[in-house]
């Protein structure tokens, strides 16, 4: 797996940050990414919730300088393209990374000409660096591509859709009638109903 993150990407991963409409969670999928903190997940999936554990982000960003000069803007599209769309960071998040990497001397930044956006370049201390924790950002680029491999390949695309426009539909109806009992118990027993209809073909041999 080492180095899958060379061969563009992660493909497949539905929108669990962005939500569906008003009211729907968007950590609705974290217990694809690991669940709650102590349940003794496999420590290359994802925990938390996060895509990230604290501190792997500036591995991933220097990993993506290395690989090519960028501006903040081109980090949040590339994360964001490699992770199917699953994954976008704020630019609240990236930034302030990149001004902690300047400061460890790791980057640094130059105006584009013409007073454009600021272009971000590893520097051979980064470079140093990185090589240094060659495992640590292999692991963290290992684990994505596992996680997408596991549950957002094949057939599973399909049914991540699925369950898109379940959300979508049911987060856009429901706050419709939010006095209307009868209809959110309608809503309800179809929820119901999927799920144990669900449940029952996962009990199949």
């Amino acid at each position: 797996m080492c180095g899958s993150h060379r061969q563009g990407g992660f493909r497949g991963w539905p929108s669990a940050e962005r939500g569906y409409g008003r009211g729907f969670d968007p950590n609705f999928m974290a217990w694809f990414w690991g669940g709650p903190p102590g349940q003794g997940r496999h420590r290359r999936h994802f925990r938390g919730g996060r895509m990230f554990d604290q501190g792997d982000l500036k591995y991933v960003i220097l990993q993506l300088l290395a690989e090519k000069p960028r501006h903040g803007y081109e980090i949040i599209k590339e994360l964001e393209e490699r992770s199917g769309g699953g994954y976008s960071p704020s630019p609240g998040t990236v930034y302030p990374t990149l001004t902690m990497l300047e400061e460890m001397g790791y980057a640094t930044a130059k105006q584009e000409e013409g007073g454009g956006k600021r272009i971000y370049e590893i520097t051979d201390a980064g470079r140093e660096y990185l090589g240094q924790h060659r495992s640590t950002v292999d692991d963290i680029f290992d684990r994505m591509s596992d996680i997408a491999s596991s549950f957002f390949g094949g057939g599973m695309m399909e049914v991540n859709h699925a369950f898109k426009d379940l959300g979508r539909a049911t987060y856009t109806t429901a706050p419709r009638f939010a006095r209307d009992t009868e209809r959110l118990e309608r809503i309800r027993e179809v929820l119901r109903r999927a799920a144990r209809e669900i449940e029952e073909i996962g009990k199949q041999s």
